[in-house]
């Protein structure tokens, strides 16, 4: 982009004297010019829709932060809107997730701010406050992945209670010459069937072990479905 300068100072011609060769006017001179202006004119950027070339620069104060105007803003002041907007999202004890990325947060690829330590590793989130008969705090840690129920047996023993009078049926052999109160006798069989006199208020008495219920190997056997990423907690 050029400047024009004048190269003849056509009133100075005005102040000479009347038959000065240098009072005459030439159209050399007026050419001189008029070239000297097409090239600054032609150097300089449109009003409308200007195209500028090399680094331009702006002159004069930034916006301010909350300007909503069609003011210039220069790439310094975009920058460090871009950094407060950033910084407004992931303010100090935020958590940055990315499921791909390894790297902090404050490496200049991803945030580029800040200072991140890696959170959670190995755990998953559980919202703060209090839910299901408990209170969790935030940062706070709990729970295993190993929490199984193992190989174990029950064993019970006691006694029955209501009793009350009773008989029992028996049914098959029996013995004395078809006297029903004779012994039983395996090798004469029959159909008919003998009831017991009443016993009397008794009771019974259990005991016994359950069978063996539960895993021996309880690792990671309670763990929900999940998927695995990098958590990140801004510190500073």
């Amino acid at each position: 982009m050029s400047d024009y300068s004048k190269s003849t100072n056509f009133a100075a011609k005005d102040d000479l004297p009347t038959g000065s060769a240098g009072k005459i006017i030439k159209g050399s001179e007026i050419d001189v010019e008029f070239n000297a202006i097409e090239v600054a004119v032609l150097s300089k950027a449109d009003t409308a829709s200007p195209t500028f070339t090399g680094t331009p620069t702006v002159s004069g104060s930034t916006p301010a932060g909350t300007t909503n105007t069609t003011q210039i803003a220069t790439t310094a002041f975009v920058q460090a809107a871009i950094t407060a907007a950033k910084q407004a999202l992931y303010p100090v004890g935020s958590i940055y997730v990315n499921a791909t990325n390894s790297l902090s947060p404050d490496d200049a690829t991803l945030l580029g701010f800040g200072s991140w330590s890696p959170f959670g590793e190995g755990r998953v989130a559980v919202g703060a406050g209090t839910g299901g008969g408990a209170t969790y705090t935030a940062t706070a840690t709990g729970g295993s992945k190993d929490a199984v129920v193992v190989n174990h047996t029950h064993t019970f023993s006691g006694t029955t209670n209501d009793p009350g009078n009773h008989t029992h049926n028996v049914a098959g052999p029996y013995g004395g010459g078809g006297n029903p109160g004779g012994s039983l006798n395996v090798d004469n069989p029959s159909g008919a069937t003998y009831t017991t006199t009443a016993a009397g208020a008794h009771t019974h008495t259990v005991s016994g072990t359950t069978a063996n219920s539960g895993s021996s190997d309880g690792t990671n056997a309670n763990m929900q479905p999940y998927v695995v990423v990098y958590m990140w907690r801004r510190t500073a």
